[in-house]
């Protein structure tokens, strides 16, 4: 399967247009038809409707296998890449929003310490963001974040030749406006709260479908959706009544407007991991030891 027309392919169903997919990529209306009707060929069915622009049966399931293919073929790309470029004093570190904590501003501020004139540039960015700027060579290190049973890795997908690395264990925490019945319990089951209306933030907050999997149920309904990455506009929204959110409480108590609730049912913790290729840079190399309390070689 060719991977340029796979990426034809994917960017059509993401724009639902030809045209709109020919204005991304660069090519003519002409040639994205093309490339279309040359995958469809290889694979031997129909996998775009053309009025309007939808997948088929096929397409879809196409769908759900070439996001993973493309970032893996990215990822072989910038892991060879990595091989040659020498960047003894540069380093970029993509963050979830939840992740960028007290500890990993110490961290950096530690590594800036230890490497003179060290380049450094953060990122925040959602949590899909982040393993992709790290598989890639977008960024050289990456934090992310979730929920999860105290000493459980997180649920991530597939990475390839990374190493993955437990950065710290905090307390969960729900975030209500002051003035709801619950914001002055000193804790709270998440359990209580499946039929509550909450606040869907992916990017920022708790995902709701990581809190219906530790749960297991379906509740965790969202009132409202939050895309982005801006902390303190979602700590806004959940001031103005719009639904509840989950953060890790040291995050979370520094947000103004809202009251910070640890989560004592069920057992879990909010969980930061580090990711970094397993040939890291020098600096990412540093800022692992330092994150994981391991020796850093000197700078």
């Amino acid at each position: 399967m060719d991977p340029h027309l796979l990426r034809t392919f994917v960017a059509v169903l993401d724009h639902r247009s030809f045209s709109g997919a020919a204005v991304t990529l660069g090519y003519t209306q002409s040639a994205v038809s093309q490339h279309i009707a040359a995958l469809e060929a290889d694979l031997g069915t129909r996998l775009v409707e053309r009025r309007p622009v939808a997948p088929t049966p096929a397409g879809t399931r196409l769908l759900e296998h070439a996001p993973a293919l493309l970032l893996r073929l990215d990822a072989a790309r910038a892991d060879v890449a990595r091989l040659h470029q020498a960047r003894p004093t540069r380093l970029t570190v993509a963050c979830a929003p939840a992740a960028l904590g007290p500890m990993v501003a110490r961290a950096l501020a530690d590594l800036r310490a230890a490497i003179h004139a060290l380049d450094l540039e953060v990122r925040v960015v959602g949590r899909d963001a982040v393993v992709a700027d790290v598989v890639t060579g977008r960024a050289d290190l990456g934090f992310v974040d979730g929920p999860a049973a105290p000493s459980d890795p997180l649920p991530l997908p597939d990475l390839g030749p990374t190493t993955t690395l437990a950065a710290a264990e905090e307390t969960l925490a729900v975030l209500f406006p002051h003035g709801h019945p619950l914001a002055g319990r000193r804790a709270v089951r998440l359990t209580d709260l499946t039929q509550a209306q909450w606040i869907d933030a992916p990017d920022t907050a708790i995902p709701l479908d990581r809190l219906r999997a530790v749960c297991r149920t379906e509740g965790f309904r969202p009132r409202i959706r939050h895309r982005g990455t801006d902390l303190h506009g979602l700590a806004a929204l959940t001031a103005a009544g719009h639904g509840l959110t989950a953060l890790p409480l040291p995050v979370a108590a520094a947000l103004p407007g809202i009251a910070a609730v640890p989560v004592d049912e069920p057992r879990l913790v909010h969980r930061t991991e580090l990711i970094h290729p397993v040939n890291p840079t020098a600096p990412a190399g540093q800022l692992a030891d330092l994150i994981t309390g391991r020796p850093a070689a000197g700078g």
